[in-house]
């Protein structure tokens, strides 16, 4: 850090004073202030001084410049202690906070919002949207929360008038999944009364300048501030409204608020003007409303009906002791009263709901440490200064308090801890002397003699007890106390006066306190007319504001807790919450009083520095370590440097392996071992072996996943081995799971009828398929075997030639005679041709002896159409040689002899017609129409006379093909073929067809 700054901007930390004295402490911090360098580190706290300008040293350039670097790599800078937060939470799955502290106007407020900017700019690398709307919803909130929850005071153009501390919640992987924001005493006296130069919450003025015009006749609203009694103090002074207006509007839709909460919170907010501007008059026994057009608009406004808004305002409702319910009516100092107490509670109430919608909205949900791993924490703390006015009430007391509580934690933390821990660990180590605040802490909050005691004890105490009592008794208690004063107390202190101030004295400095009013701002009283009111408004967001509205006037509730006391408690909550966190500081300053980025008054700051206990700081810091870690801790993280530790060191403790490591790298003269753990002088040490833990990992990375991978590697390799050897075993099984199958079905086909026809046959496996099918084969076969093993020699002739037809005729026509005896030589049948069977059977016996055929493959009259479209009947007579067309009436003379050799084909149609074409090498085709005989007058001959043909020239095929040496084939084809005419299946397929 020092090599990127040089010495004319001073030293980048205080520790690397000459010497740590004020007057050096406060040289260096005005060089660097007048140089532009407003950030100086303290160790890893961080020194921020106002600059009352805009300085170019924010942006996603210097973003980037801090990303992932340690904290000592770059000058000092916000963002730096943002990311050594950010990385110690990451790294060591470790809640963290930073902890922004300093008077009213030091920057708390930009400091805080800068720090948010840095998170949301280093997390979610991967742009996922649920992430994305976290970030945008915990960035808009800041803008809604000064809006409402801040004001320009006489010190501050933008001072926060609440606490608010944020946690944000990341998942392991480092990105935002949602936060919670508490917010603390929001000083609600401010909307009725502002001192002189001060304004009324932003909020108010932005609606009444940037609001629409529709919008503000829609309220009853008037543009100027200046027409109404709660905001005319500040009316002439603008913060550039109109645009911050647009900026709320923009961020509460950002957040989901509804198109109708938002009317609802902007009614609220002229509810509250209209308010301030109600006058009350006395007519001698009655006080009345002065402008009932004003009542109308508030009752419009809240939902609420006008009369019951007018009494409330009037009246109060009352319960007597025997259970009756009365209503007396307010005098004018106990309306206007009332009404300032409505105002303030409706603001407050509407505060409170809108940080309560804010948080339903980033909490994390549905989360599950299991699956999304640890959750883990970043605290930003921006709460109000230290403040002292000339008029200080209730409200610098308690945040003065509140400021006492956040310096004994950073003494506590810082400080008493860090040489404790020393003394503890036997480290060698000098006192450094400080002032611990304890004892007006204490002042502030002890039980039964603080001063919050008190107040409460003259709340709770029955009868008249004024502001002036209550004084007298924190005199009677708290006189001896060392940091306790008042006038009567010292009656010689004119800066008090009699009966109405006291003084403590604070760390950061003596402040007076005015203690008129204490009491009713620590009862904090409200009406219970006007919480039923608002309770049944039917205005949901309102009626959500006040569920205490539906108790009855005569039901007892218990006494709440007091404004004071509420405040204790949430501090206290407060302080444990960011005990129990790692601290990072942000320590403002406030140059001067007069807002200039020239000016640095030198003796106002000395006193913040003093205060705020920033040269102790110096001091324990510079005597002490930067850096402690158990050794087990240390060990685990830095082994892999070291050769004798990694992986595992084989000394007597871990306390000798870290030596070893600590003596390797050569920084014996940069840390002390102490009983439990190792202390780190510089951060230079720990920055080193960061870098050298940072080179190897990557190393590591790659050889644990080069084993790993073998290992899975070597699971998958046997898991792959099982699966086939399971996948062998199983499919062996299923393959004799389908033979026990196939054999108990066909054990006993040949017992059965029809041979197993009927018996189903079992899906085979995937491995089996083929094997089934030559099994299915195998069988049809067998089973065709079966029945032509029964079938006369003298039929064979006759089934072969249906197989034939069967074969050909399959699918092309529905009846082709299949279902009938096939007779062949129809002529030669008396039966069929009475008249002509004897002529034709001399005939055919002559025609044998001259042309030497063997058989007459079909015989049939036959219709044949000549060319001059007449028909004439004549005889077909087909052989194993030849085609003989005869003429029945001429004692069959033989018209036509054509070769059977010369048929290359026979064509029919699909119809039940007997037409048939015989076609011949010589295109000299037969066309004839078969006739039916005497037997059966509806017989089809087309199928017989197709399937005797087919067989024939099969037959005559197959014999060539015997004749080589292939006679196998015959008997192959003919079974082949039965079998399938026999099932009326497809036949085999066979290329001899």
């Amino acid at each position: 850090m020092a090599e990127l700054e040089g010495l004319e901007y001073g030293k980048s930390d205080f520790v690397l004073l000459d010497e740590v004295t004020m007057e050096q402490f406060m040289e260096n911090l005005k060089l660097r202030f007048e140089k532009g360098r407003i950030y100086t580190f303290i160790g890893e706290v961080v020194v921020s001084v106002n600059p009352y300008r805009q300085l170019d040293i924010y942006g996603k350039k210097v973003i980037e410049d801090y990303r992932g670097r340690e904290l000592y790599e770059n000058p000092p800078h916000l963002y730096a202690v943002a990311d050594a937060a950010y990385k110690a939470m990451k790294r060591r799955a470790k809640d963290t906070c930073i902890v922004i502290s300093g008077e009213s106007g030091a920057g708390k407020t930009e400091a805080s919002k800068y720090i948010m900017q840095y998170i949301a700019a280093i997390t979610n690398p991967g742009q996922r949207a649920e992430v994305e709307s976290v970030k945008n919803v915990l960035l808009k909130s800041n803008c809604v929360l000064e809006a409402f929850g801040n004001a320009k005071t006489n010190r501050n153009d933008n001072s926060s008038r609440f606490g608010k501390y944020m946690d944000i919640n990341f998942n392991f992987n480092g990105d935002p999944t949602g936060g919670h924001i508490n917010n603390y005493l929001l000083e609600k006296s401010r909307v009725v009364q502002q001192q002189e130069g001060e304004r009324n919450f932003h909020s108010f003025y932005q609606v009444l300048r940037g609001g629409s015009d529709e919008l503000l006749k829609s309220l009853y609203l008037q543009r100027d501030p200046a027409q109404y009694a709660y905001t005319s103090q500040g009316a002439s002074a603008s913060n550039n409204d109109s645009l911050c207006h647009k900026a709320v509007m923009a961020a509460l839709k950002v957040i989901s608020f509804t198109a109708e909460e938002i009317i609802s919170i902007y009614k609220i907010l002229s509810t509250i003007l209209h308010l301030g501007n109600l006058q009350f008059t006395s007519d001698g026994e009655h006080v009345i409303l002065v402008g009932e057009d004003t009542v109308k608009h508030i009752s419009e406004l809240t939902s609420t009906e006008p009369e019951n808004a007018r009494k409330t305002l009037l009246y109060r409702t009352v319960a007597t002791g025997g259970g009756e319910v009365i209503e007396k009516g307010h005098n004018e100092q106990e309306a206007s009263y009332g009404r300032d107490a409505f105002a303030k509670a409706l603001y407050e109430r509407l505060f409170a709901w809108i940080v309560g919608r804010i948080n339903s909205v980033i909490e994390v949900k549905d989360y599950n440490p299991a699956l999304h791993g640890k959750n883990t924490v970043i605290g930003v703390l921006d709460i109000y200064g230290f403040e002292i006015f000339d008029n200080n009430s209730f409200e610098q007391f308690c945040i003065n308090y509140c400021n006492e509580k956040l310096q004994q934690l950073f003494i506590e933390l810082i400080l008493r801890q860090e040489q404790d821990e020393y003394q503890r660990e036997g480290i060698t180590w000098q006192h450094i002397e400080y002032f611990n605040n304890q004892i007006i802490v204490d002042l502030v909050e002890q039980p039964h003699k603080g001063i919050i005691s008190i107040l409460d004890e003259a709340c709770l105490t029955a009868g008249k007890v004024t502001d002036t009592v209550c004084l007298d008794s924190m005199n009677k208690k708290l006189g001896q106390h060392p940091h306790y004063t008042s006038r009567k107390l010292c009656p010689a202190d004119k800066t008090m006066e009699f009966n109405r101030d006291f003084r403590i004295r604070h760390y950061a400095g003596d402040v007076t306190y005015s203690v008129e009013g204490f009491l009713d701002k620590n009862k904090d009283p409200l009406f219970q007319d006007f919480k039923r009111l608002m309770y049944n408004s039917s205005d949901p967001v309102l009626k959500e504001m006040w569920p205490d509205g539906k108790m009855s006037i005569t039901e007892v509730t218990k006494r709440p807790l007091t404004a004071a006391t509420l405040f204790k408690n949430s501090i206290i909550a407060l302080v444990d919450k960011l005990a129990c966190k790692e601290p990072y500081y942000v320590r403002c300053i406030k140059p001067n009083e007069a807002k200039s980025p020239m000016l640095f008054n030198d003796g106002r700051c000395q006193h913040q520095v003093a205060y705020l206990g920033l040269l102790e700081n110096v001091r324990v810091r510079r005597a002490g370590f930067a850096y402690r870690q158990p050794y087990a801790r240390f060990l685990q993280r830095y082994k892999m440097t070291c050769e004798y530790t990694w992986p595992n060191h084989l000394m007597s403790s871990d306390q000798e392996a870290v030596e070893a490591i600590v003596n390797q790298h050569g920084f014996e003269d940069d840390v002390a071992y102490g009983h439990t753990k190792l202390f780190v002088r510089t951060p230079r040490t720990l920055f080193t072996l960061e870098q050298e833990r940072a080179a190897l990992i990557p190393i590591l990375v790659l050889f644990l996943q080069k084993v790993w991978r073998g290992a899975l590697a070597r699971m998958r390799c046997r898991k792959i081995r099982a699966i086939y050897t399971i996948m062998a075993y199983y499919k062996c099984y299923k393959v004799k799971a389908h033979f026990w199958e196939v054999e108990r079905r066909f054990a006993n086909v040949r017992n059965m009828a029809d041979y197993g026809k009927s018996v189903e046959w079992p899906k085979p496996p995937a491995a089996l398929v083929q094997f089934h099918r030559i099994t299915q084969h195998l069988y049809r076969r067998w089973w065709a075997r079966q029945l032509i093993k029964n079938i006369p020699p003298s039929d064979m002739a006759e089934v072969r030639a249906k197989v034939a037809a069967l074969s050909a005729l399959r699918g092309e026509r529905v009846d082709w005679g299949y279902s009938r005896a096939w007779e062949r030589d129809y002529l030669a049948n008396a039966k069929d041709s009475p008249l002509m069977s004897t002529n034709f059977v001399r005939i055919t016996k002559e025609l044998k002896n001259k042309d030497q055929y063997s058989q007459v493959l079909f015989s049939c009259s036959v219709r044949m159409l000549n060319w001059f479209n007449n028909t004439k009947d004549r005889a077909l007579l087909i052989t194993d040689k030849h085609i003989y067309r005869v003429e029945p009436k001429k004692h069959f003379k033989v018209q036509k002899r054509i070769s059977l050799d010369a048929v290359v084909g026979v064509s029919v149609t699909s119809g039940s017609d007997q037409m048939v074409a015989l076609h011949t090498t010589s295109q000299d085709d037969f066309l004839v129409h078969l006739q039916r005989g005497q037997l059966n007058p509806n017989q089809d001959r087309v199928g017989e006379l197709v399937g005797i043909l087919t067989d024939h020239f099969t037959r005559k095929l197959i014999g060539c093909i015997c004749s080589m040496n292939q006679s196998a084939c015959a008997k192959s084809f003919n079974s082949l073929n039965i079998i399938s005419y026999i099932n009326n299946r497809q036949p085999a397929p066979s290329k001899v067809s």
